[in-house]
């Protein structure tokens, strides 16, 4: 068995694999595979309209918010909504608190100004900032509520009082939060909600239209809503993995029962890494991931050897980010804890080897 700790393109439910190999044989009954049937077809057109009802559902989306499923992922969404919700010469505030974060940021300047209310960047982002002021005169606050390659996580959003804009990419559906404090959230899927290839929007419909300048049409958010998410043709495949992975979090209790699987998951793990003496943590205990657990060794010189020792267990996808290092499991929602519990068996086993 291979225990996939990867941070995305990430472990998948194997309920929505399956359904979605048998819909590469044979959609719908169509005789046809989902690869090949038009995305205006009445068969995908209800992969659509069950897949945003979902979400909806899931996080108790009221009247007054269109989702939609677009494409470029969440890097795209660093230019569209400063393109769509900012005029030149006026100052969106930004949360930086990774990697993520920076490139949003960068982005946004090429659309207005921009006001980094805080940073964790003097400690390497192992922190989230806590004591900022979001300016009232700002056109909206953008944060990013899990950070991947840090290892940090949003436990509380503040109260804004300008529309607030979160990228969720690495942490949606892994708990429930509370719509009618965000104005917008988006996230690529491929983290913790399905297949590469598709990124869900969540938008406020005032926020929309509020800009003087011109958007090119494939670039302006109300063209693919008013066009339900089919202006051009959609990721018909990774929608439908997306559809699966949502009933499946659905069938499992929603985003509660999600909650409470990635919390004992993340104190499983968390826990060996506080009591090992060949590992530590990186970022302060109050602020630390449930999905994306980052630890060095106390031996650096160490590290090759665990990770053989890891692989050999069937330990996949643990090496830290590049610009990083270290190691990093990623406990995304599909991620069983008997894999937590196998990575736990290798970590104490490596102890007990190199006393």
């Amino acid at each position: 068995m291979i225990h996939n700790f990867s941070a995305g393109p990430a472990i998948l439910p194997a309920q929505a694999i399956k359904n979605s190999v048998d819909a590469i044989h044979n959609f719908a009954g169509m005789g046809m595979s989902i690869l090949e049937i038009s995305h205006r077809s009445k068969q995908f057109e209800a992969v659509i309209d069950e897949a945003v009802e979902l979400i909806k559902e899931l996080f108790n989306i009221p009247d007054g918010y269109s989702v939609v499923f677009l494409q470029g992922g969440a890097s795209l969404q660093f230019d569209m909504i400063p393109y769509n919700m900012l005029d030149e010469g006026e100052t969106a505030a930004y949360l930086n608190t990774g990697v993520w974060a920076t490139r949003a940021v960068k982005e946004a300047k090429f659309f207005g100004n921009v006001n980094v209310v805080a940073t964790s960047e003097d400690k390497n982002f192992n922190y989230i900032p806590k004591d900022y002021t979001i300016p009232a005169d700002a056109k909206y606050f953008h944060c990013t509520s899990n950070n991947t390659i840090y290892g940090t996580q949003m436990h509380s959003f503040p109260d804004s009082p300008v529309p607030l804009i979160c990228d969720m990419s690495s942490d949606i559906f892994s708990r429930p939060i509370d719509i009618n404090k965000f104005d917008m959230i988006y996230a690529g899927a491929q983290k913790n909600m399905g297949a590469a290839g598709v990124t869900v929007a969540i938008i406020k419909n005032s926020l929309l239209g509020n800009v003087k300048r011109k958007i090119p049409t494939m670039l302006t958010y109300q063209v693919h809503i008013d066009n339900g998410s089919m202006y051009n043709t959609p990721s018909v495949f990774a929608i439908y993995v997306a559809l699966q992975t949502l009933k499946w979090v659905k069938e499992m209790g929603g985003t509660a029962a999600m909650e409470g699987r990635n919390t004992a998951k993340a104190e499983l793990l968390y826990n060996e890494i506080d009591r090992n003496s060949l590992f530590k943590g990186t970022c302060e205990v109050e602020d630390r991931s449930k999905m994306n657990v980052c630890f060095v060794m106390t031996k650096p010189d160490m590290d090759d050897a665990f990770l053989a020792a890891a692989k050999e267990a069937g330990i996949s996808g643990i090496k830290g980010h590049r610009s990083v290092g270290g190691f990093r499991a990623s406990l995304y929602n599909a991620l069983p804890i008997e894999s937590v519990q196998a990575l736990v068996d290798v970590m104490q086993k490596f102890e007990n080897s190199n006393q």
